[in-house]
């Protein structure tokens, strides 16, 4: 790592094993599942290892396993003293620091559900989260007390400094006196496997943001998908560039920790800081949206790396130019696919050797598709979608590569619940699967394609255009740095595809001043590839696209302009 920090070991005792002992009345085979021991273990195995970084920042903090684990039994007992008891919601409103990582373990361990905020949000849309999961303490950040509007409910703040007088700071040192006295023995493990763990909520793009209840079991074996599917070990460094208040960072706070990694946190996407750390930190593993990853590998300070770093990828599927640039710079693509209510990803799709003989182009096919369930989750389906929202028949469409269904979902790391929204809950859960909304096709190998969202499906003259597969083809285009489309009401055809494109940087200037040259030139490239009804009717060029906080593109806002032509 770039920094003169060495790791020392402060005179802290490592965490006391025998807390893991004070489970009773539960058979000698039996131990709830809670991703909290997590830190346990790894303070135990390597006390003295860097466990967390944060370097980027006006008072840097470097942590060991020994040190954040001291930290966290802090947290846990401050919040025990603050009034929180088991099932409470603790919400965190914070970029990626010590703070939201020290949260994913010290709320657990005082048996509460961590409720992550998005800090991309509103101040309306951040106070119905906090009225509607009742949150009894906030932990924010200095950088976003604004978000925060009348509200009755006790605030900590970090300035983010590790250093005393920071109230955050001052918040764990009275957990401290506590934590001295009765150390991990004198915190309750919670029996339940199956209590809530994180209580998250879903970006709300129809209508009320829904929350989303995971448990501990499923935390749990998630977190431990996670480090199996990603190959991460304990020579690893993994680089947060994905929100950890996405998901509960997908589950990596508690993988990361369990393959008693080395983690650095940065407090925003700074593509020439990802790139300093990438060459100077050994980084070995991060998670991002392929937007994330077209940023990455276009900012000028990208180049080969002397080490290869694996890039897990979610969102959307990696077009055959992102994995050309990936592989180019040394960076192993992993696409994997989920939801928010799976923990992040439920599939990945699995590379094969023979793989290596296929061309690019055949490699990216067979790469975006999104593949088998993951190592600890049941298998997914594709079944006919049923109108009827009462209907629990569930009917697997044939694994042809071509019938559309519906993804379902079931198993160990599959939501519990929509948090107060039972009626939700029985539409989304019904027949005993996770409906998710999302279409695809069932290869004959097992292996599932997402071919669009049901709602982002283009009808045009009775045909069915998957705005994906269209997205897919017109990134080939070499002057097309990223393109979404969406459907614009057309008065023969129905819907036509629109498309919104952003060019590369060194192309821009040659189609400044001649936009309807370059719909053109891109209309007649998409022919090449494309039926003439997913052929795109219009080409808007942008200078941006909107996007969510992991950087999805949010095609609602995009009908919406859509909607005013």
């Amino acid at each position: 790592m770039d920094t003169d920090f060495q790791p020392t070991r402060e005179s802290i005792p490592p965490p006391n094993v025998s807390y893991q002992q004070s489970v009773l009345g539960l058979a000698p085979n039996v131990h709830p599942l809670n991703p909290f021991s997590f830190i346990l273990r790894a303070a135990t195995l390597y006390p003295d290892k860097l466990a967390l970084a944060h370097p980027d920042v006006k008072h840097p903090a470097f942590y060991t396993y020994a040190v954040w684990a001291q930290r966290i039994q802090n947290m846990a007992y401050a919040l025990i003293q603050a009034g929180i008891r088991p099932g409470d919601r603790v919400a965190v409103i914070a970029p990626n620091c010590p703070l939201i990582a020290d949260a994913h373990f010290g709320v657990l361990a005082a048996r509460a559900i961590i409720t992550p905020v998005n800090t991309r949000l509103t101040p309306p849309e951040v106070s119905y989260i906090l009225e509607h999961s009742g949150s009894k303490l906030i932990l924010i950040d200095h950088d976003f007390t604004h978000l925060i509007e009348n509200t009755n409910v006790p605030i900590i703040v970090c300035h983010d400094t590790g250093r005393a007088g920071d109230p955050y700071e001052s918040f764990l040192s009275a957990g401290r006196v506590f934590s001295a006295e009765k150390g991990w023995a004198g915190l309750d493990i919670e029996l339940d496997e199956n209590a809530g763990a994180v209580l998250c909520y879903t970006s709300g793009t129809t209508g009320r943001p829904k929350g989303v209840i995971t448990t501990l079991r499923g935390s749990y074996l998630a977190a431990i998908a996670n480090v199996i599917e990603g190959q991460i070990n304990r020579e690893s460094t993994y680089l947060w560039i994905l929100p950890m208040f996405h998901a509960a960072g997908w589950t990596f706070p508690w993988a990361n920790v369990f393959a008693c990694t080395t983690q650095i946190t940065m407090r925003s996407v700074d593509y020439p800081l990802i790139w300093k750390h990438f060459l100077n930190s050994e980084v070995t593993h991060y998670c991002g949206a392929p937007t994330v990853q077209i940023g990455i590998v276009n900012d000028p300070a990208a180049r080969p790396l002397p080490r290869t770093i694996s890039a897990i990828i979610a969102g959307a599927a990696p077009t055959a130019q992102l994995i050309s640039q990936l592989e180019q710079k040394g960076i192993k693509p992993v696409h994997v696919y989920g939801l928010t209510v799976t923990y992040g990803p439920f599939t990945r799709c699995y590379d094969h050797p023979h793989w290596k003989t296929l061309t690019l182009e055949q490699r990216a096919k067979l790469m975006a598709r999104q593949g088998q369930s993951f190592a600890t989750a049941q298998d997914v389906r594709v079944v006919y979608p049923s109108q009827d929202e009462n209907d629990e028949e569930l009917r697997d469409v044939p694994k042809d590569g071509l019938t559309v269904g519906e993804v379902l979902m079931r198993g160990n790391i599959v939501m519990k619940e929509y948090f107060r929204d039972p009626e939700a809950t029985r539409k989304a859960l019904r027949g005993g699967h996770f409906h998710s909304g999302d279409l695809a096709v069932w290869h004959p190998d097992g292996v599932i394609q997402v071919v669009d969202r049901s709602k982002d499906l283009i009808i045009s003259g009775g045909e069915n255009a998957s705005s994906l597969a269209i997205e897919l083809e017109l990134s080939s285009h070499p002057h097309v740095l990223e393109v979404s489309v969406v459907a614009r009401s057309h008065p023969k055809w129905g819907e036509r595809p629109m498309a919104f494109v952003i060019l590369r940087p060194e192309h821009a200037p040659k189609w400044k001043d001649n936009h309807d040259s370059f719909g053109t030139e891109l209309i007649r490239h998409a022919r090449t590839l494309l039926p003439g009804f997913a052929c795109p009717e219009w080409v808007q060029i942008v200078n941006e696209l909107p996007k969510t906080s992991t950087g999805k593109i949010l095609k609602t806002n995009l009908r919406k302009v859509v909607a005013k032509l």
